[in-house]
Order: structure tokens, then C-alpha cells, then sequence
């Protein structure tokens, strides 16, 4: 689940343009109808168009539209402040407008009177004119009462830390020491970190190659063909990008073959199965490190297209399928020497890279995530040759999906051996598995266990 990383640039210089040209007007109006699905709950950022703005505005475009959602709860609450009444419903996009302002207010580096000006302007491109004036009242009187209304709205744990209240109640009881610090994670921007193909160089080589470009780097600590950029960027602006030399991975999510090399590196020609395989960062990743055969499945077509690409840019080949990883019409009937279940998650541990999920997730889709986690588990253990490994992975780091969900499946599977490593510098143990919790300028949340088929 890697999203590319948004900005907060300072707005542009203002320009002398006619209504309906006016960048600065059309990226927030533009803004506002992107964040309209996720404050109403139907829809989300996943997919985000930014060439819906012009090239100069897309970066701020992406700041808006992540910002608002990473810092929805003090906005709203500020809004509610700031309103004598509320909008009506079919006034969502006001409502996101007045949102956006709060937020670069509070939150960006642009000059008040264009953060105030240009938001409110901006509702004449929605075609609701009447509502400039409502705005400019709301955040001129936040420019005044910035401190105040803040420290009033902050009193409301769920408000200050950003996060709604039943998920902070979550991770207080799964992590009663490290919640705080995961919160903290979760509202700050993850960085860009990038996966050197190793068959086009190693990654001391490319960081010498990024020097050149002007990009300063650093080598991941835990993932060995990682490198962190100091500041995100551009793909293309990166050296060899569109030649497959290297590409865009979170340190965690490189981990998969890391944990899965012993199993594959001995075996060349190794049958490995990817199931829920989508956007293909994984597959890339092991079909760069080893000699194998990857089968890799996704139930969503549109996202299956998307690994096909990724590997075409990395000159690579996979035998994909589109197929329900519960069920097994797909399957050739050949046992795998390897299996990596990339289960579908609650996203818990990536909420810097997506925060509408704080929005759009709700408690009761967790026991229904873990429902089909265990389906899938099921489904795929006998698919496993004897001897094989299979690799559980979730970006999550709720234990219901993680630590007893694997708890539970060795319960019932007799033939299943942990073999999670505990000797590494990463992460702790949780259960059976290892968890790695989101970290500021480091990795993402995520959690892996490994098994291993008994012989006989």
C-alpha cells in the first residue's frame, strides 16, 4: 500500500488571471470535490487524479487533500465552532471548502489573506457564490481566535490526537505503552522510500547516482536494498526510474524477502504463489532478489492491471491471474514451494500514507477482516507443498489481525511450525509473528509470521 507522497509547498505567487483561470481558486475548488466522498462517507483518496489541476498546483493539490484528511477531526471541530449553523448536506463541498481553509490556516505555510481569499473564492467555482461570504467570516474569525478555539476543541482526546475514539481505545489496549507514539506516527507524513533492483546495481552505487541528481538519501537500516530520500519527490525526477532501476517501497513492506530468502534463494525454478498480489511491489521485489516462478492473484482486475505494469517498467514476468484467493478455480493444481498471503487489512499501520482510513474504517470491519483473513488462510495452507514456507503479512497493527489471528490458525493446523525469526533487529515479537510499528522517518506498521509446512 505505497502512496506517493504529497507535499506542503507555499502557494503560488498570485497571478492576474480571469475567474475561471484562477489556479488558486480552481486547486482548492478542485480539492474540496476530492475530499467531498471522504467527509460524507462514501468514497475515498485511493486513486487520487491530481492532473485534474495544472502541473504547478498538484503538489499543493495533494497537500490539501491528504492534510485535510490527516487533521478532519480539529477541522471539524473547529468548523462546528466557527458555523452558526451547519451546512446543509448538499452543501458537502462548502463544508470541504471551509475545511481546507482551516487547514492552511493552521497547518501550511501560505499567507492568511490567500488562504482566506482564494478558499473562499473558490466556492464561485462550485457555483455556490453565496457562500464566500460565509467563509470569509468563519476563518477570518479563526485568524483571530486561532489559540483559544483550539485549545477548547483539544480538550476532546479524539480531537487533539487526530484519531477517532474508537480507534485510539483499540490501540491503547493493544499497545498501552507505544499508543501515544503511534499516534504521533500515524499524523506525520511518511517518508519516500525507495527499493533498489538489485539486478541493475546495488544501492551504494545509486546513492551516488542520486548525489549527482541533487537528491540526498540514506541507507534503510533494516531493509537491505533500501534508501530513504531526505525529501520526497518527483518518480521521474529519480535516476533510471522509468528503466526499472528502482522503485518506490516502504522500508516494512521490503521486509517480505528478506523473510522469505531462505526458503528461496537455495531453489531455482521455486513455484511461489502471491496471492492478493496488488499494486505488485512484492512480487517486483522477489522476481528482482530470485530465480522462481511467481503465480500472483488479486481479486480486483483494475489493481491486477496496475502490477502488470509495474513489472513491464522492471522488465519482469509473472503468471497473473484474476482470482478469489478463498477459492481456488485459478489454481493449477501444482503445490508451492512458497506462499506470501498479503491479507487484506485494516490499513492500521499505514495511516500516514492513507488518513482517510481514520475516517472511512469503522470497529465493527475489523472481525469481518479477520473473518476473511482466516478464510484465506484456510483456503491457501493446502496449497503448500511439505517443507514449504508460508509468509502471513498485513500493514496492520491491530492484534485480532495479527498476533491471534495466527494464534489461532496454529491452534487448528497441526502441521504449521512457526518459524518467525526472533534474532532480528527490527520490530518486536507479538505472539507468533513480529510487529513492526510506524515509526516518524522510518517504516510504516506492519506484521509478519512465518510457517513452515512439517514433512510427513
Amino acid at each position: 500500500m505505497n502512496q506517493p507522497p504529497e507535499h506542503q509547498p507555499r502557494e503560488p505567487r498570485q497571478r492576474k488571471r480571469g475567474l475561471e483561470n484562477d489556479g488558486g481558486l480552481a486547486v482548492r475548488a478542485a480539492a474540496a470535490r476530492a475530499l467531498v466522498p471522504v467527509i460524507t462517507g462514501k468514497g475515498s483518496l485511493t486513486g487520487l487524479d491530481d492532473h485534474q489541476v495544472v502541473a504547478r498546483d498538484r503538489a499543493l493539490f495533494k497537500a490539501l487533500c491528504y492534510g485535510a484528511c490527516r487533521t478532519l477531526p480539529r477541522l471539524e471541530a473547529l468548523a462546528a465552532k466557527l458555523l452558526v449553523k451547519p451546512f446543509k448536506v448538499r452543501d458537502a463541498d462548502v463544508q470541504a471548502l471551509l475545511l481546507l481553509g482551516i487547514h492552511q490556516l493552521l497547518y501550511l505555510r501560505i499567507p492568511a489573506h490567500a488562504a482566506v481569499g482564494e478558499t473562499a473564492g473558490a466556492a464561485r467555482l462550485l457555483g455556490k457564490e453565496w457562500a464566500t461570504r460565509v467563509l470569509n467570516g468563519c476563518l477570518r474569525r479563526l485568524q483571530r481566535e486561532a489559540a483559544e478555539l483550539q485549545a477548547e476543541v483539544d480538550q476532546d482526546p479524539a480531537v487533539a490526537l487526530l484519531h477517532p475514539k474508537w480507534l485510539l481505545k483499540v490501540l491503547q489496549q493493544a499497545w498501552p505503552d507505544e499508543w501515544r507514539a503511534i499516534c504521533d506516527a500515524n499524523n506525520t507524513p511518511g517518508p519516500m522510500t525507495l527499493r533498489i533492483n538489485r539486478r541493475h546495481g546495488d544501492r551504494e552505487a545509486y546513492l551516488d547516482r542520486l548525489a549527482a541528481a541533487g537528491i540526498q538519501a540514506r541507507l534503510c537500516l533494516h531493509a537491505p536494498d533500501g534508501v530513504t530520500l531526505e525529501t520526497p519527490c518527483d518518480v521521474q525526477l529519480l535516476p533510471g526510474f522509468a528503466n526499472g532501476d528502482v522503485s518506490v517501497q516502504d522500508e516494512a513492506a521490503q521486509l517480505t524477502s528478506v523473510l522469505l530468502g531462505p526458503t528461496l534463494a537455495p531453489r531455482p525454478g521455486a513455484r511461489v504463489l502471491d496471492a492478493c498480489c496488488a499494486p505488485g511491489g512484492k512480487t517486483g521485489h522477489l522476481l528482482e532478489l530470485f530465480d522462481i516462478e511467481v503465480h500472483a492473484v488479486d481479486s480486483d482486475a483494475e489493481r491486477l492491471a496496475r502490477v502488470e505494469d509495474a513489472l513491464g517498467r522492471l522488465g519482469l514476468a509473472a503468471r497473473l491471474a484474476h482470482g478469489d484467493a478463498t477459492a481456488r478455480d485459478w489454481w493449477d493444481g501444482a503445490p508451492y514451494d512458497a506462499i506470501l498471503l498479503d491479507a487484506p487489512c485494516s490499513g492500521s499501520g499505514v495511516i500516514r500514507r492513507h488518513p482517510d482510513i481514520k475516517r472511512l474504517r469503522r470497529p465493527s470491519d475489523i472481525p469481518v477482516l479477520a473473518t476473511l483473513q482466516t478464510r484465506l488462510l484456510d483456503n491457501l495452507w493446502p496449497l503448500l507443498r511439505p517443507g514449504g514456507t508460508l509468509l502471513y503479512a498485513t500493514c496492520s497493527v491491530l492484534p485480532e489481525e495479527n498476533s491471534e489471528q495466527i494464534a489461532a490458525f496454529l491452534s487448528r493446523t497441526p502441521e504449521a511450525e512457526i518459524t518467525t525469526p526472533g534474532d532480528v533487529a527490527w520490530g518486536r515479537q507479538a505472539g507468533p509473528g513480529r510487529q513492526l510499528l510506524p515509526e516518524i522517518d522510518s517504516h510504516d506498521g506492519f506484521f509478519y509470521a512465518r510457517l513452515k509446512k512439517r514433512l510427513g
